[in-house]
Protein backbone atom coordinates (compact mmCIF):
# COMPACT_ATOMS: atom_id res chain seq x y z
CA UNK A 1 0.00 0.00 0.00
CA UNK A 2 1.87 3.08 -1.04
CA UNK A 3 0.47 6.67 -2.04
CA UNK A 4 -1.72 9.17 0.07
CA UNK A 5 -4.26 8.30 2.39
CA UNK A 6 -6.83 8.90 -0.28
CA UNK A 7 -5.01 5.75 -1.76
CA UNK A 8 -5.60 3.36 1.56
CA UNK A 9 -9.23 5.15 1.97
CA UNK A 10 -10.36 4.43 -1.49
CA UNK A 11 -9.27 1.00 -1.81
CA UNK A 12 -11.16 0.11 1.37
CA UNK A 13 -14.00 1.59 -0.21
CA UNK A 14 -13.89 -0.47 -3.25
CA UNK A 15 -12.90 -3.42 -1.24
CA UNK A 16 -15.86 -3.31 1.52
CA UNK A 17 -18.07 -2.40 -1.14
CA UNK A 18 -17.81 -5.64 -3.27
CA UNK A 19 -17.33 -7.94 -0.20
CA UNK A 20 -21.22 -6.59 0.80
CA UNK A 21 -22.07 -7.42 -2.56
CA UNK A 22 -20.69 -10.75 -2.51
CA UNK A 23 -22.53 -11.15 0.63
CA UNK A 24 -25.79 -10.38 -0.78
CA UNK A 25 -25.41 -12.25 -4.13
CA UNK A 26 -26.24 -15.31 -2.36
CA UNK A 27 -29.42 -14.16 -1.53
CA UNK A 28 -32.82 -14.74 -2.96
CA UNK A 29 -35.02 -12.08 -5.06
CA UNK A 30 -36.91 -11.88 -2.42
CA UNK A 31 -34.59 -11.18 0.23
CA UNK A 32 -33.06 -8.79 -1.53
CA UNK A 33 -36.01 -7.01 -1.27
CA UNK A 34 -35.83 -6.56 2.33
CA UNK A 35 -36.56 -3.23 3.92
CA UNK A 36 -35.44 -3.24 7.51
CA UNK A 37 -36.18 -0.42 9.61
CA UNK A 38 -34.41 2.65 9.66
CA UNK A 39 -32.15 1.75 6.56
CA UNK A 40 -32.39 3.23 3.37
CA UNK A 41 -34.41 1.31 1.40
CA UNK A 42 -34.70 -2.00 -0.36
CA UNK A 43 -31.57 -3.71 -0.06
CA UNK A 44 -30.81 -4.32 -3.97
CA UNK A 45 -31.87 -0.71 -4.32
CA UNK A 46 -29.41 0.08 -1.98
CA UNK A 47 -26.85 -1.78 -3.04
CA UNK A 48 -27.36 -0.46 -6.33
CA UNK A 49 -27.30 2.97 -5.05
CA UNK A 50 -23.58 2.85 -3.29
CA UNK A 51 -22.23 2.21 -6.45
CA UNK A 52 -24.19 5.00 -8.60
CA UNK A 53 -23.56 7.45 -5.99
CA UNK A 54 -19.90 6.71 -6.21
CA UNK A 55 -20.27 7.10 -10.08
CA UNK A 56 -21.82 10.32 -9.67
CA UNK A 57 -19.11 11.51 -6.97
CA UNK A 58 -16.37 10.61 -9.36
CA UNK A 59 -18.12 12.41 -12.40
CA UNK A 60 -18.44 15.72 -10.44
CA UNK A 61 -14.95 15.75 -9.16
CA UNK A 62 -13.33 14.00 -12.37
CA UNK A 63 -15.64 14.48 -15.61
CA UNK A 64 -15.66 10.61 -16.15
CA UNK A 65 -18.80 9.98 -17.04
CA UNK A 66 -20.97 8.10 -14.39
CA UNK A 67 -22.14 4.48 -14.83
CA UNK A 68 -25.79 3.89 -13.74
CA UNK A 69 -26.60 1.04 -11.76
CA UNK A 70 -29.72 1.84 -10.74
CA UNK A 71 -31.41 -0.99 -12.72
CA UNK A 72 -28.31 -3.24 -13.22
CA UNK A 73 -28.78 -6.84 -11.82
CA UNK A 74 -26.72 -7.98 -8.79
CA UNK A 75 -24.48 -10.09 -10.69
CA UNK A 76 -23.02 -6.72 -12.90
CA UNK A 77 -22.82 -3.94 -9.73
CA UNK A 78 -19.01 -6.32 -9.33
CA UNK A 79 -17.75 -5.09 -12.92
CA UNK A 80 -19.19 -1.75 -12.21
CA UNK A 81 -17.94 -1.24 -8.81
CA UNK A 82 -13.96 -2.73 -9.91
CA UNK A 83 -14.78 -0.10 -12.59
CA UNK A 84 -15.21 2.55 -10.57
CA UNK A 85 -12.26 2.14 -8.41
CA UNK A 86 -9.81 1.70 -10.97
CA UNK A 87 -11.04 5.14 -11.84
CA UNK A 88 -10.62 6.81 -8.42
CA UNK A 89 -6.75 5.44 -8.68
CA UNK A 90 -6.09 6.85 -11.72
CA UNK A 91 -7.71 10.05 -10.38
CA UNK A 92 -5.95 9.54 -7.09
CA UNK A 93 -2.45 9.03 -8.97
CA UNK A 94 -2.33 12.25 -10.15
CA UNK A 95 -1.71 15.44 -8.38
CA UNK A 96 -4.61 16.53 -5.76
CA UNK A 97 -5.13 20.08 -4.35
CA UNK A 98 -7.45 19.16 -1.21
CA UNK A 99 -8.77 23.04 -0.98
CA UNK A 100 -9.51 23.00 -5.17
CA UNK A 101 -13.20 23.73 -4.80
CA UNK A 102 -15.71 21.75 -6.90
CA UNK A 103 -18.89 22.44 -8.62
CA UNK A 104 -21.63 20.59 -9.36
CA UNK A 105 -25.01 21.42 -10.93
CA UNK A 106 -28.08 19.13 -10.52
CA UNK A 107 -29.17 18.20 -14.09
CA UNK A 108 -32.35 17.73 -13.03
CA UNK A 109 -33.36 20.29 -10.55
CA UNK A 110 -30.68 23.32 -10.98
CA UNK A 111 -29.80 22.70 -7.58
CA UNK A 112 -25.87 23.14 -6.91
CA UNK A 113 -23.00 22.67 -4.17
CA UNK A 114 -19.75 24.16 -4.35
CA UNK A 115 -17.04 22.46 -1.63
CA UNK A 116 -13.57 21.65 -1.28
CA UNK A 117 -12.20 18.59 -3.12
CA UNK A 118 -10.89 16.93 0.44
CA UNK A 119 -14.88 17.46 1.52
CA UNK A 120 -16.10 15.77 -1.45
CA UNK A 121 -13.60 13.26 -0.96
CA UNK A 122 -14.78 12.45 2.91
CA UNK A 123 -18.44 12.62 1.52
CA UNK A 124 -18.02 10.26 -1.02
CA UNK A 125 -16.49 7.60 1.74
CA UNK A 126 -19.08 8.77 4.13
CA UNK A 127 -21.81 7.91 2.12
CA UNK A 128 -19.97 4.76 0.85
CA UNK A 129 -19.92 3.58 5.01
CA UNK A 130 -23.15 4.99 5.57
CA UNK A 131 -25.12 2.52 3.43
CA UNK A 132 -23.16 -0.46 3.77
CA UNK A 133 -23.86 -0.49 7.35
CA UNK A 134 -27.41 -0.46 6.62
CA UNK A 135 -26.73 -3.21 4.41
CA UNK A 136 -25.23 -5.45 7.59
CA UNK A 137 -27.98 -4.69 9.15
CA UNK A 138 -30.68 -5.72 6.84
CA UNK A 139 -28.66 -8.87 6.72
CA UNK A 140 -28.67 -9.34 10.48
CA UNK A 141 -32.74 -9.24 10.19
CA UNK A 142 -32.15 -11.87 7.60
CA UNK A 143 -30.12 -14.20 9.72
CA UNK A 144 -27.52 -13.64 7.70
CA UNK A 145 -23.96 -12.21 9.22
CA UNK A 146 -22.91 -9.81 7.71
CA UNK A 147 -19.20 -9.49 6.69
CA UNK A 148 -16.30 -7.88 8.41
CA UNK A 149 -15.77 -4.55 6.10
CA UNK A 150 -13.84 -2.46 8.52
CA UNK A 151 -11.22 -0.54 7.57
CA UNK A 152 -8.80 -2.64 9.99
CA UNK A 153 -10.03 -5.56 8.30
CA UNK A 154 -9.36 -4.89 4.91
CA UNK A 155 -5.91 -3.76 6.30
CA UNK A 156 -5.70 -7.71 7.45
CA UNK A 157 -6.67 -8.90 3.93
CA UNK A 158 -4.58 -6.96 2.14
CA UNK A 159 -1.42 -7.84 4.32
CA UNK A 160 -1.16 -4.45 6.07
CA UNK A 161 -2.78 -5.19 8.97
CA UNK A 162 -1.00 -7.58 11.97
CA UNK A 163 -3.17 -8.61 15.02
CA UNK A 164 -2.05 -10.45 18.47
CA UNK A 165 -4.54 -11.40 20.99
CA UNK A 166 -2.97 -11.94 23.95
CA UNK A 167 -3.17 -15.70 25.27
CA UNK A 168 -5.13 -16.02 28.38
Amino acid sequence: MTGSIFDAAFAHNTWATLRIIDACAELSPADLQTNAPGTRGLMIDTLRHIVSADAVDLEIITGEPAIDADTLPIQELPDAVEHIGAAWVRFLSGPIEPDEMIHEVDDTDGYERTAPLALRLAGTLEHGTDHRSQICTALTTLGVEPPKIDAMNYGIAVGRVTEVWPSG
